[in-house]
């Protein structure tokens, strides 16, 4: 098999070879950018690529180990059959998109200065070596361990770059010399940057009603009769009850709007069976159950979709949810879970006391 029949068939080698050539580019991007700033200041900046190997390297990566003071170690690896996972987080899928701008901006890392080479000062500039130290390590490895590019990211700064590339104090492990590169990436050390978070995302206009079955008190609805109406209106209403103020249900009524999670476990680790659903119907045909449970202060929940028969494109849409969340629960951020909680009584103003 020669290298093009390799990279059509391997998912991993014709991703990484897209990258590849992603970074040839970033590099001749951060080429003039380091240039154009020469210009500006009068200064002679030599720019030198730090890894000048890594464009032709890309498509062997394989593993991205992570080291960090605050987080402590992450892997992300290539599995053939499920693509770029989190090992350490029950083989979460890893978002490409973190991934890319990982390798490309390693690879596309130039330096523009040195700084310091005298270890009592790394500190400063964050490029002394973790768990201790306050840098981030990062390594790229082929599939039989080999390392193809390893440094320790430490503190960004401005340096008025017109493209928006940022200053990146950085330390080659084992080196003692330093440098300010620059950057067109953010480097992340954190496992719930490095998450899959493209599971649903609903607009508010779509959204036409939702049946809420707390964990406490009665189940509701929250609805509206068309996108153009602001406010959602409870049913049914408790006698002698009436909403607290106008818009009371709004929050509840659009919770699954910009849904995000910190961390992902499978759901079999939770018990589901009797927790509180809140169903979301859209205007569309496309409805979205999802159960919240917590474990000790923290929310988790599960995310189920449908789509009506007779509207494809919400049918569509439902297969595409169900398949990034089938089989996962998602650690909420606690604004979120607590609004998953809301109860019937909790939208009212308090009941008249009894004469």
């Amino acid at each position: 098999m020669n290298m093009l029949d390799a990279i059509r068939t391997d998912p991993r080698r014709r991703n990484l070879a897209i990258l590849a050539l992603v970074a040839v580019i970033a590099i001749a991007l951060a080429a003039l950018g380091i240039h154009h700033q020469s210009a500006v200041m009068g200064t002679k900046t030599e720019a030198e690529t730090v890894f000048p190997k890594l464009p032709g390297q890309i498509r062997k990566v394989a593993r991205i180990h992570i080291v960090s003071k605050a987080h402590g170690e992450l892997n992300i690896v290539f599995d053939p059959e499920e693509g770029w996972v989190l090992p350490q987080h029950s083989d979460y899928p890893a978002s490409f998109e973190t991934l890319r701008a990982t390798v490309v901006g390693l690879a596309a890392l130039q330096t523009i200065e040195p700084a310091t080479a005298l270890p009592q000062w790394y500190g400063r500039i964050s490029v002394d070596a973790p768990p201790k130290g306050s840098g981030t390590l990062i390594e790229l490895l082929d599939d039989k361990g080999a390392i193809l590019a390893s440094l320790i990211l430490g503190r960004s700064t401005d340096i008025g770059d017109p493209s928006g590339a940022t200053g990146l104090y950085i330390r080659k492990p084992g080196d003692r010399q330093s440098w300010l590169a620059r950057s067109v990436f953010e480097p992340k050390n954190d496992a719930a940057d490095w998450m899959e978070k493209d599971i649903l995302a609903i607009d508010q206009a779509r959204i036409q009603s939702v049946d809420v079955a707390p964990v406490t008190g009665p189940a509701f609805t929250a609805q509206r009769n068309s996108p153009g109406e602001l406010d959602f209106a409870l049913t049914p209403m408790p006698a002698g009850r009436e909403q607290a103020y106008p818009g009371a249900a709004n929050a509840i009524a659009t919770a699954i709007t910009g849904f995000t999670f910190d961390d992902a476990r499978p759901v079999s680790d939770f018990d589901f069976s009797a927790a509180p659903r809140i169903v979301t119907h859209t205007f569309d045909g496309l409805e979205i159950t999802v159960k919240v449970v917590t474990e000790g202060p923290a929310f988790w929940a599960t995310v189920y979709a449908e789509g009506d028969p007779g509207k494809p494109d919400a049918a569509r849409e439902a297969r595409a949810i169900d398949a990034h969340a089938d089989g996962w629960a998602y650690k909420l951020p606690d604004d979120k879970g607590k609004l998953f909680m809301t109860t019937l009584d909790s939208l009212l103003k308090p009941a008249a006391a009894k004469k």
